[in-house]
């Protein structure tokens, strides 16, 4: 309540609507990383030892066990390029399952716009993403991956993977107060989706038509973006053009449909 409380405080009349938006979501979103860090000894460094972990294992089975014949080299920095990213986006949609659930009372007793509760979750895993940036610069200088003029994709990359997974969370939140097994269902769906991405392989490893429709998965066009610095040639401006359509189409998708449930969510929870 602390959070509502200072934020109920602090805005002055003048202070404009998105104003009072943006001062909202950020106080919530600290909570949050506070909260998840205050009890951790290696606080932010949990976020990034997970998708560490994978890549390490990935980098062992494909370049120590089996004769690699995906990827780009240094592999590690190629698999880690995809891999943190992938981090935020499965870890932003799963925690939007419990979006409403976990905090049922605030989100019925204040009048904040309830995208907000969604929202700052995006914004939490993005942060967390931003931090991880230093690991994969430090790969990269260690394993000598060489840096392109194409690392100035990185932002865009950045706003169009926000703009995904914002849209994806704003569906899928209202979505599990209806139908709660929609909750498990999410982490199959990410499962196989992690599978169906190119995280441990590139486009350009997929045969014959298979690459043009993996076009279609939003995620190609993002995480060529963010592997454009190092690897020129993953970069595909067809998968980065239908990435960008599908991304604003699933966020105007996910505010209508959070708005159309909007009632019907507070009432069920």
């Amino acid at each position: 309540m602390s959070v509502v409380t200072s934020y109920a405080e602090t805005h002055p009349l003048q202070r404009t609507r998105w104003g009072r938006y943006r001062h909202a979501l950020w106080l919530l979103t600290t909570r949050d990383l506070k909260v998840r860090y205050s009890t951790s000894a290696l606080g932010y460094l949990w976020s990034v030892l997970d998708p560490l972990v994978m890549a390490g294992i990935y980098w062992f089975v494909f370049t120590q066990v089996f004769q690699r014949g995906v990827g780009q080299t240094p592999y590690i920095v190629f698999l880690l390029a995809a891999l943190l990213p992938w981090m935020w986006f499965n870890g932003a949609v799963s925690d939007s399952t419990r979006a409403f659930l976990k905090d049922a009372k605030l989100v019925r007793s204040t009048m904040i716009p309830r995208t907000i509760w969604v929202n700052r979750i995006v914004l939490s895993k993005g942060i967390e993403f931003l931090l991880s940036i230093p690991v994969l610069a430090l790969f990269a200088i260690v394993f000598g991956a060489p840096v392109s003029w194409e690392l100035v994709f990185f932002p865009l990359a950045i706003v169009l993977q926000a703009v995904l997974t914002a849209g994806v969370c704003l569906i899928v939140a209202p979505l599990v107060v209806f139908f709660r097994d929609l909750e498990r269902a999410v982490k199959l769906v990410l499962r196989f989706l992690f599978y169906a991405s190119p995280i441990i392989y590139g486009t350009t490893d997929l045969p014959g038509g298979f690459g043009f429709w993996a076009a279609f998965n939003p995620l190609s066009g993002v995480f060529s973006l963010y592997r454009a610095g190092f690897f020129p040639q993953e970069l595909n401006w067809f998968d980065v053009g239908v990435s960008a359509a599908m991304s604003l189409l699933i966020l105007a998708v996910g505010l209508w449909v959070f708005r159309s449930s909007e009632r019907q969510v507070l009432k069920e929870i």
